[in-house]
């Protein structure tokens, strides 16, 4: 397996203007319209998330998908933020819900973990 091995994710939701309102406000970005890879009659909405294909790390997007349920699946996507105490706050604000509060993870910095409007659990970490 090569080094960073994750080179894409999909958060699936159920109401894509809410979770789109939810990830803008808490990671400060906006989501741009991407087009489905199944052809416009796959019922497929796709919201990318920023992307440097330059750079390290994954991209990704939200996903409305028939048939796919949001929620707790066993698979956790992190995200990287300068504190994530921040993202944290604003998770709160834009009608998500903390799982556990920021914490310290030794030498590798700090992590919390939120639920987003969808129910999916999600991520934060950062070294300060």
């Amino acid at each position: 397996m090569k080094p960073n091995p994750v080179v894409w994710f999909e958060i699936h939701v159920q109401d894509m203007a809410r979770a789109r309102k939810f990830y803008e406000a808490v990671f400060q970005c906006q989501l741009e319209t991407l087009k489905s890879p199944a052809g416009e009659a796959s019922g497929m909405q796709m919201l990318s998330f920023p992307g440097d294909m330059t750079t390290m790390g994954a991209s990704g997007t939200l996903v409305k998908m028939e048939g796919v349920p949001s929620g707790g699946g066993g698979t956790l996507v992190y995200f990287a933020c300068e504190d994530c105490a921040v993202e944290q706050g604003r998770a709160e604000k834009a009608g998500g819900k903390v799982f556990k509060p920021k914490f310290s993870i030794g030498e590798y910095g700090h992590c919390a973990l939120v639920t987003d409007t969808e129910g999916n659990m999600i991520g934060l970490h950062s070294m300060q």
